[in-house]
């Protein structure tokens, strides 16, 4: 129900008005609140904060409606007024609307005008109230993003080991605000290290929380068991029985030996690594795509194992890296992400990564970020 305040003097006009609006008072559709001055109209502003719209006369005693007009723009209310005044006095109807009048009626009013008038006012309060709305909302909503993306930030890690037989770098940026990409590296039982990436399927808070529940499960998961194998295919059975949403991850999961180099590593339908060898060769890490976790009850996931030399470098990826796009729409491939590692051979993992997240930005130029991009590069240093 709209709340109207009539401001007028004339004493007949009540009565009309609650004749012609007789039924929408009795359907509830709106209320009408009389006074008889400027004066009179303040103080049922001040004691009602639920009207909607002032209709107003100009020419009254105490308080004339463009003074009224000037104290509801001090008060900052959110209502909207429309002035009655003499036909032809466009100088009072040109000062009534500098002052903030949303329309105006000219006298002897017409009835018909009036409620025309009357819906338009209340259609234009309804949707600025409404756009109001969703601006006040976004505004939370990117506070809200703000802080999950602090938070999605604040648990990647950011100091990268230094250890004498193995280096790492690594590098993420989200295409939104949150993003569902991670990646994270922690020593397992019998000095082994562990490295995994990550792709969630989704964007935005619900990609990141759907991530952050898989970090902290494969973590957890990994805390008791070395093998990859194991670790995986418990972490996609808990996601596979708690997962409403239908969401899904990608995850490529390896484990270091650094006495050894031995890495042993299971897919989960993840882009599969490059082995960049000193020389310059570049080969994929040999192995199956294996399935996103979450979707297939008690999977088979396969291990593999490769044998590290001194200098290798693994370069670990999202597809945010091959699927980058120019203005074209040209995607960034899987030959030239090949070509960058060539020349970066011999470079160490933070040069390396720099080299590949560079030639990425520079192929997609202008063109917006699509999705969220990282990359890991594992080094293994030999004895």
């Amino acid at each position: 129900m709209k709340k109207i305040l009539v401001v007028d003097d004339e004493p007949d006009l009540e009565l009309l008005l609650r004749q012609k609006f007789r039924r929408k008072m009795r359907r509830r559709e709106i209320e009408l609140v009389f006074a008889s001055n400027g004066v009179e109209a303040l103080d049922k502003l001040n004691e009602q904060d639920d009207i909607d719209m002032v209709l107003s006369d100009i020419n009254m005693p105490e308080m004339d409606g463009l003074t009224l007009l000037s104290q509801i723009n001090s008060l900052d209310l959110d209502l909207r007024a429309v002035i009655v005044t003499a036909y032809g006095d466009m100088e009072n109807i040109r000062t009534a609307m500098n002052r903030g009048a949303f329309d105006f009626l000219t006298k002897p009013i017409n009835f018909d005008d009036l409620e025309t008038t009357i819906d338009k006012t209340i259609r234009h309060l309804e949707v600025m109230r409404e756009a109001l709305r969703s601006r006040d909302e976004l505004v939370a909503l990117r506070q809200e993003l703000g802080v999950a993306a602090q938070m999605q930030d604040s648990i990647l890690p950011k100091v990268f080991p230094e250890h004498p037989r193995y280096g790492l770098f690594a590098w993420m940026t989200p295409a939104k605000e949150v993003g569902g990409d991670f990646y994270d590296f922690f020593p397992v039982e019998d000095e082994g290290f562990a490295v995994v990436v990550a792709d969630v399927s989704g964007k935005g808070v619900p990609a990141a929380l759907f991530m952050m529940v898989s970090r902290t499960l494969v973590k957890g998961s990994a805390l008791g068991e070395r093998e990859p194998v194991k670790c995986i295919t418990e972490v996609n059975q808990l996601l596979y029985e708690q997962n409403k949403e239908s969401m899904f991850v990608t995850m490529f999961y390896a484990v270091l030996d650094p006495a050894s180099g031995l890495l042993q590593y299971v897919n989960g339908g993840h882009n599969l690594p490059c082995l960049v060898k000193p020389s310059g060769e570049v080969t994929w890490l040999p192995g199956d795509s294996g399935i996103v976790l979450g979707v297939i009850d008690e999977f088979p996931y396969q291990q593999h194992s490769m044998q590290l030399e001194e200098g290798d470098i693994v370069f670990f990826y999202t597809d945010g890296v091959t699927e980058a796009m120019d203005e074209a729409g040209n995607q960034f491939g899987d030959d030239t992400l090949l070509d960058v590692l060539r020349r970066a051979a011999g470079a160490d993992p933070e040069d390396m990564t720099r080299q590949v997240v560079d030639a990425v930005h520079e192929h997609a130029g202008g063109a917006p970020q699509s999705d969220d991009l990282t990359c890991l590069a594992l080094r293994y240093g030999g004895d």
